[in-house]
């Protein structure tokens, strides 16, 4: 099955191009030089080149403060790229798979979030990301999009780098600790979404529509912080003796984020037989992989 990979240089992107280099898949990693997702004309030129079998979007703008002083572009990338994309493919009877994330939600809600609760982002960054869920529904029937929590991986920036960065130059790190959500690995991300890749190629029986991928088990970013550093200490000589709890008041943003975010992730599993991992354990295999890449 030929399938095309648009924010191939990202951290999910890489671990798509990486995993799916198999059998089961031709592969074309599309990242930001070789095409530009919020330029319809030039989605038509690149992709009839190409001529996929299904098209997965991992291209997205994933500023969250930076994107209230840029809504333009934020909205540019999160819904008319996907909007676009959507269109081609209902064109030219193409299934979608496209990557959303919990900050649809305010996170008001005590327990997992699923597919069908209502949507109420806070931010432009989570306002765009819906806008985006709503544009592919509206175009194209055979779509899949799903949705992620606390992205973390080996490649580009993200949470768990950035600790690990901190806790080799800090002796005291300073976090969040009311703030709960489930972290997931971008390598598991990739997984699962090559396994739906698959289901589609084969014409199994599934319904299409909004499911929701992310780490098993809850933490806070402190816990997330405090699991970084045991889990590193192997294998770096690291300063951080201290993790202090602090509250989101103590550590203020230009965006408000979810203080609980946390995904429910029956539906996939029930559909497409995914089960997500206990987060600690996607998290360990992470680090080491870090470290032996660097």
């Amino acid at each position: 099955m030929k399938v095309v990979i648009t924010g191939a240089n990202g951290q999910l992107g890489q671990e798509l191009c990486r995993l799916g280099q198999t059998a089961d898949f031709e592969v074309h990693s599309l990242n930001r030089q070789h095409l530009d997702i919020t330029n319809e004309s030039l989605i038509q030129q690149v992709f009839k080149r190409i001529s996929p079998s299904l098209v997965i979007n991992a291209a997205a703008y994933t500023h969250v403060d930076r994107a209230e002083s840029e809504p333009d572009l934020a909205f540019a990338v999160n819904k008319s790229g996907p909007a676009y994309l959507a269109r081609y493919c209902a064109d030219n009877r193409l299934a979608f798979i496209h990557i959303s994330t919990d900050y649809v939600f305010d996170g008001t809600k005590d327990q997992p979030y699923q597919e069908d609760d209502p949507i109420t982002p806070m931010g432009v960054y989570g306002q765009s990301k819906a806008a985006g869920e709503a544009a592919v529904r509206s175009i194209l029937s055979n779509h899949i999009i799903v949705r992620t929590s606390w992205l973390y991986g080996v490649y580009g920036h993200n949470f768990v780098k950035t600790i690990l960065k901190l806790a080799a130059e800090k002796t005291d790190l300073r976090v969040v600790n009311d703030q709960f959500g489930s972290p997931t690995s971008a390598a598991d991300l990739a997984k699962a979404l090559l396994t739906i890749a698959r289901k589609i190629g084969a014409r199994e029986k599934f319904d299409w529509g909004t499911y929701h991928y992310c780490g098993k088990g809850i933490t806070t970013w402190h816990g997330l912080t405090e699991k970084i550093i045991e889990l590193a200490a192997p294998y770096a000589v690291l300063k951080a003796r201290q993790v202090t709890a602090i509250t989101t008041a103590e550590w203020p943003t230009p965006t408000k984020r979810p203080p609980y975010s946390v995904l429910d992730c029956t539906r996939l599993k029930s559909q497409f037989g995914i089960k997500p991992e206990p987060w600690q354990q996607s998290l360990k295999r992470t680090i080491a992989r870090i470290f032996s890449s660097s």
